[in-house]
């Protein structure tokens, strides 16, 4: 029974976050492969996505078990404003934490049986992909382009993630610990991040990455107990 909670847990863990406007690249049918960090979106103009629907959300969505979603893509709100300087720094650092926390889950996942790891590395290649979106949008250069798995652009990122993936290959505890270490920072990131914010896109994506972000906490708090 304990067991079959920390599984609903880690099936719930990422929720089905929609937003309308642009759709961008989506992950494929359940079970299939979604998009890598490495792939870049390709926008596409679409209606509203409805709350619930095959297209809703870039949270874990409807996974059954199975993947991210059933046809789940990503989709944003038209522009909402400008963006300071500051502030596009902040959204290129939010690219490389969410390509850190993929690459670490991913490879927790390949080493241990925990599902959590699987399924909120998904979750996270559908954030990355969200933020990827909006890099475009405000013309700032993705620092993850092109990095292979545990390669970053900033070598203090690049640190976090050997520490943290030494600390998680010591055994499986460990790496939930190292779990709940991400989301922790992500969520005091993004909280930051949306101080002072005028532009109703970038906070709506950082609204929902701080739900998912939460909802992965739990998720890995709940199969560390």
């Amino acid at each position: 029974m304990r067991r079959i909670s920390k599984t609903a847990a880690a099936l719930t863990a990422g929720g089905a976050l929609a937003l309308g406007g642009i759709a961008v690249a989506a992950p494929v049918l359940a079970g299939g492969p979604g998009p890598g960090p490495g792939d870049r979106p390709v926008a596409t103009q679409t209606g509203p996505a409805v709350p619930g629907g095959p297209r809703a959300g870039y949270g874990m969505g409807q996974m059954r078990g199975q993947g991210p979603g059933d046809g789940t893509c990503q989709c944003l709100p038209a522009p909402g404003g400008s963006v300071t300087a500051a502030q596009k720094a902040t959204l290129a650092g939010m690219a490389e934490e969410e390509k850190l926390a993929h690459d670490l889950y991913a490879a927790f996942a390949a080493r241990y049986d925990a599902r959590v790891f699987d399924q909120i590395a998904a979750a996270e290649t559908q954030h990355l992909t969200a933020v990827r979106t909006l890099l475009d949008r405000y013309g700032v250069s993705d620092p993850t382009a092109g990095k292979a798995a545990g390669q970053f652009a900033s070598a203090e990122v690049k640190a976090t993630y050997d520490r943290l993936l030494a600390q998680g290959s010591a055994s499986e505890q460990a790496a939930l610990r190292a779990g709940i270490t991400v989301e922790k920072a992500d969520i005091a990131a993004l909280r930051a991040a949306a101080g002072g914010l005028t532009a109703a896109d970038v906070k709506q994506v950082y609204e929902r990455l701080l739900t998912a972000s939460q909802r992965h906490l739990d998720a890995f708090q709940a199969w560390a107990s």
